[in-house]
């Protein structure tokens, strides 16, 4: 790539520039992978690709994308290096989100019409080559936004946020945090007001190097730690308490996002596999033949899952059944790409197991794909509530 910041004009060539990218992405990961190190080589190479204007309108730079093409986006970005798929994953989720609220939508919600100038400056950026990052997990409340202890105060310009934040994935290196804060006042009904703020990189934001992880070592997923007070429009939508409303009714950015990243793990785990085999002249072997089968089969039928769930996330957004194909893109993926991971590891015998061998990193990050927010269980317990004819957000169910 050039150091030229590209324009992309449609998401059909954000598609093939995606497909340029995972190449020189699966060639990086071993490394990055080895040194738990940030790959700001192949951030770069988003950024002058376009690949960080994914989402933004054409109007402001961008591609124009919707979530289907995100979805196939992010599938080809992670059969090259989950881990960068999954940074794209967080930048996306921002600036997503951002641009497929409708403008009506959003000031039928109330927001101030202050509130466009600054989403668009925000997307804007991003078609520019500014990187967003995600801070909403904390120690012991995990994602569930409710629980969240992180908090924020009014002042006379804006807000004042303090608090800790963790898994926070490409941190100290984003150019802003979209952060998850609770309200020092409680709503009328006593019920925790939860808002979102993007928050700019500089002081009052310190990162404490904490990650050290089974997989997906290369987001540099540490903790952050804020003290800092941010102008009015930093408040996402302009409204407060729009956080845990967003999570129930339109919950792609934070659920089936992540499922187009793990159906790339575990398409480059059936190709790690597949090249281990023939490399070795064991491709012969009928079992090993067996286990391949099974998890060709396996993931086009999790992909097919995904992309139906971004199909109805496009079509009719935050309806009930496209909700509960949300939820079940995130158990399909994450659990495929575990025991795909795993049985592809065992087609490929111990020596597949070494480190710096692919399948062996690979079936390291494709385990974390269950346990990312929404967890497999949480996902499960959701649909056979929704099956069962329940409120899967009833009260009690702590799922944000």
């Amino acid at each position: 790539m050039t150091a030229r910041l590209a324009r992309l004009a449609d998401p059909a060539g954000a598609l093939d520039a995606a497909r340029d990218l995972s190449g020189a992405f699966a060639g990086r990961a071993a490394a990055h992978d080895a040194e738990g190190r940030f790959p700001a080589a192949d951030v770069d190479d988003l950024r002058a690709g376009g690949l960080l204007g994914l989402m933004v309108p054409p109007r402001l730079g961008g591609a124009g994308a919707g979530f289907a093409d995100y979805a196939a986006v992010a599938i080809e970005l992670a059969a090259g290096a989950g881990a960068t798929a999954l940074l794209f994953n967080m930048h996306a989720s921002v600036t997503g989100a951002l641009a497929a609220t409708p403008d009506d939508l959003a000031r039928a919600i109330g927001a101030p019409e202050s509130w466009f100038a600054a989403r668009d400056r925000i997307l804007a950026d991003a078609a520019g080559g500014a990187f967003y990052a995600v801070a909403m997990s904390e120690r012991g409340a995990g994602s569930r936004l409710s629980q969240v202890t992180t908090s924020y105060t009014r002042t006379g310009a804006g807000y004042r946020i303090t608090g800790a934040k963790a898994f926070v994935s490409g941190a100290g290196h984003a150019d802003a945090y979209l952060v998850a804060a609770r309200s020092a006042d409680s709503g009328p009904d006593g019920a925790p007001v939860v808002s979102q703020f993007l928050v700019p990189a500089g002081p009052g934001i310190t990162v404490e190097e904490t990650w050290d992880s089974l997989g997906m070592r290369a987001t540099g997923s540490h903790d952050v730690h804020l003290d800092v007070e941010v102008p009015a429009d930093a408040l996402l939508g302009g409204l407060e308490g729009l956080a845990l409303l967003l999570a129930q009714v339109m919950p792609q950015w934070l659920v089936a996002s992540y499922a187009a990243v793990y159906i790339g793990v575990a398409r480059a785990a059936v190709d790690a596999a597949v090249t281990h085999l023939r490399d070795r002249d064991l491709a012969h072997l009928p079992a090993a033949r067996a286990r391949i089968g099974r998890a060709d089969a396996a993931v086009a039928a999790a992909d097919l899952a995904v992309r139906e769930a971004a199909r109805r996330v496009d079509a009719d957004p935050g309806a009930v059944e496209t909700n509960r194909w949300v939820w079940r893109a995130k158990l399909l993926a994450g659990d495929t790409a575990a025991q795909v991971a795993a049985s592809m590891l065992e087609a490929a015998g111990t020596g597949a197991s070494r480190r710096g061998h692919p399948l062996e990193r690979i079936f390291r990050d494709a385990r974390c794909g269950a346990l990312q927010p929404a967890t497999s269980d949480v996902c499960a317990d959701w649909l056979g509530v929704s099956a069962l004819g329940g409120d899967p957000h009833a009260p009690g169910t702590a799922r944000w």
